[in-house]
């Protein structure tokens, strides 16, 4: 059975699901997509995004250190209750969206965060690109759109694809671990800290470095 996208955007919009989510359910279902929501449901996960809207006022700040001290993240992440910002489950969480920031070095939480003026400026940059490639110019809107995913996925946290599972995305994380706790749950702010950045040092790998020490 060959899930399509549009298969997957149906079953997204009726659930609220993450993409992948869906599109392993419709796997599952074998494309049915009765079967497909039932299958969500088993797993929270259609019900995740209905509790996006509560109020998250508590939570906890954590932090991360990696290796001799070159990077340094904390990180807030808010919940609902107190006692659920006690559970394992969110806490290892909250500890991993440290280690994805130090790895990956996003530089906004959400699409939302980034200003007007960088994204138009970005697009211009993009659109420059295409066209001293040769691009025609009747496509190349299409091309900088295409292109503009890829920067977000570069700098929003949440469209970053996960360190310990690229195939998912940390939204689709958040996403499964709302449905796990049962409470809305919302990264609010984070601050990471590299040592000598901005001095001309030498560009590393802090991705691969961070999953060696965490498999060591």
């Amino acid at each position: 059975m060959v899930v399509t996208a549009e298969m997957v955007k149906r079953l997204r919009d009726r659930t609220g699901a993450g993409i992948m989510d869906c599109k392993r359910a419709l796997v599952e279902s074998n494309g049915d997509e009765e079967k497909a929501i039932e299958i969500l449901r088993e797993k929270g996960l259609a019900t995740a995004a209905k509790k996006a809207g509560r109020i998250t006022a508590e939570g906890i700040v954590d932090s991360y250190i990696h290796g001799d001290g070159r990077i340094g993240v904390l990180v807030e992440v808010n919940v609902e209750t107190d006692f659920a910002a006690k559970n394992k489950i969110f806490r290892e969480f909250v500890r991993d969206i440290a280690l994805q920031i130090a790895a990956s070095k996003p530089e906004y939480i959400s699409k939302e965060d980034i200003p007007a003026e960088v994204i138009e400026k970005e697009k211009e940059i993009l659109r420059n690109q295409a066209l001293n490639e040769g691009k025609p110019e009747r496509i190349v809107d299409k091309i900088v759109e295409g292109r503009i995913e890829k920067y977000y996925q570069e700098v929003c946290l949440l469209e970053q694809p996960w360190i310990k599972d690229p195939d998912k995305t940390i939204k689709e994380l958040l996403t499964e671990k709302i449905a796990v706790i049962g409470e809305n749950i919302r990264i609010r702010r984070f601050a990471r800290f590299e040592k000598g950045e901005g001095l001309g040092r030498k560009e590393e790998n802090f991705a691969e470095e961070v999953m060696k020490q965490l498999n060591s």
